[in-house]
């Protein structure tokens, strides 16, 4: 049987991969953002119902009680926890792993990279994400536009006013789903298989509705109702970065873990220990700040006009 044992990108295309590598960390070095390194194992797990981390089992040396350990999602809770500690502004490029993540755009483990500004709101880190990806890709700024008029632009549905029944009725007309959904289900279906494929060049979507704020505050002043202060970047109709003006309260984290473990038991999904050391690092004081998240595969995908993921990355999970 003959093995497969090449990588899946060409050397050409892992060259420029750390040629763009490099340019991102001068991005930050001319900036002064500091660069950190967090843990990959923690004994906490993300609360997202959506997101399945990986799980491994840690033995002593010599023998003890195993303890259950579980691979990052993201890095952003030990990040928060140094900004917390009085960091100041950070950036990390990892690996990251999610269970269960396979096709053209997605591998179980990738790279991410994550960065926080103390003293910037959403808009402000909206300018320093698209001075990054102008610089990478050579492309031109982003144009910015609320959740809810590329919605109404791409659906002709207006999210303040229209029903749930119409959400169900154009999602089986457009993309023949026949289930039952909470309203939010709805708009992400509708959203990803009607509005974001449309998005071909650089565009900055904000003031996502209240209801999918995660980890974001919610704000008043973005759209007609009070809105989640949350943004996220599409590139020729693939997401790109996913940012926030973070949340600080404490009890409002609390209460937001709590839902989503109870979405979880609702789903069906196994419980999972929550992040109490972020919990006392919000009770502490976590600076006003914002923070995102970008792709790195993906966005040099888009600087190689590459077609899947696997040729921009040595080995893919088939390969590894």
């Amino acid at each position: 049987m003959s093995i497969d044992w090449k990588p899946g990108a060409s050397l050409a295309a892992l060259r420029r991969r750390a040629e763009i590598i490099n340019q991102i960390r001068r991005f930050f070095a001319d900036r002064d953002v500091l660069e950190v390194d967090t843990p990959s194992l923690s004994h906490a797990a993300v609360s997202d119902p959506f997101l399945f981390p990986f799980a491994t089992d840690y033995v002593p040396e010599g023998g003890g009680a195993a303890q259950r350990l579980y691979l990052h999602t993201s890095p952003e809770y030990p990040m928060k926890r140094l900004l917390a500690a009085g960091s100041g502004a950070i950036w990390q490029l990892c690996k990251v792993y999610r269970n269960g993540e396979v096709g053209g755009r997605h591998n179980a483990e990738f790279s991410m990279l994550e960065w926080y500004r103390p003293g910037f709101d959403h808009h402000r880190l909206m300018d320093e994400v698209d001075a990054l990806v102008m610089q990478v890709l050579g492309s031109s700024p982003a144009r910015r536009v609320t959740y809810a008029a590329v919605f109404l632009e791409h659906t002709g549905l207006d999210i303040h006013t229209c029903s749930d029944a119409q959400l169900q009725a154009l999602a089986y007309a457009r993309c023949g789903f026949e289930g039952e959904l909470q309203r939010d289900g709805w708009l992400n279906l509708l959203f990803s298989h009607c509005v974001e494929p449309q998005l071909l060049e650089p565009t900055m979507v904000y003031a996502f509705p209240a209801s999918q704020a995660a980890l974001a505050r919610v704000v008043e002043g973005d759209d007609r109702l009070p809105s989640a202060a949350r943004f996220e970047l599409f590139v020729a109709g693939m997401e790109l970065a996913n940012g926030y003006f973070e949340l600080t309260d404490a009890q409002e984290q609390a209460r937001r873990f709590a839902a989503d473990q109870a979405q979880r038991e609702q789903l069906g999904y196994p419980l999972l220990p929550l992040d109490e050391p972020l919990l006392a690092a919000l009770q502490a004081g976590l600076p006003e700040c914002a923070g995102v998240a970008l792709g790195v595969d993906r966005l040099i995908m888009l600087a190689l006009d590459a077609s899947r993921i696997d040729q921009v990355i040595a080995f893919d999970l088939r390969r590894a």
